[in-house]
């Protein structure tokens, strides 16, 4: 799966999926992206089909409404680095064991809500 993890997210995370051999994944960082304006992240995310992985629910869950389709959200709780990371870990899961041949296709305007206890809730979006 294609990620982009949010600046409110440490460019470890990208940097970690990346090197997993089994995902790519971008941070605002690294690509000189730093300080975009959300409905722009959004725009390049649908562009690149990008997952969008973020600790701001409302702008994105709203911005990913107006959309036809777009590549989906995980939306995290506002965590340290490595309970970021582990959370998810739990959500790559999820969506694995509801589609184990292509997990990608299983958040396709879908957005998944994790909380920090792992729960992992996944709606229709629009």
């Amino acid at each position: 799966m294609k990620f982009f993890i949010d600046e409110c997210l440490s460019p470890q995370v990208a940097i970690r999926l990346s090197e997993s051999g089994k995902h790519g994944a971008v941070h605002p960082l690294h690509i000189g992206r730093r300080g975009e304006d959300d409905a722009v992240v959004l725009a390049r995310c649908i562009a690149e089909d990008r997952i969008v992985v973020t600790e701001n629910a409302k702008d994105f869950r709203k911005l990913a409404a107006r959309e036809t389709i777009h590549p989906g959200l995980v939306i995290m709780p506002c965590v340290d680095r490595e309970t970021s990371w582990r959370l998810l870990q739990v959500a790559i899961a999820h969506l694995e064991a509801l589609n184990p041949s292509r997990p990608e296709d299983s958040i396709v305007n879908h957005v998944i809500e994790i909380d920090s206890d792992g729960t992992c809730t996944l709606h229709a979006l629009p």
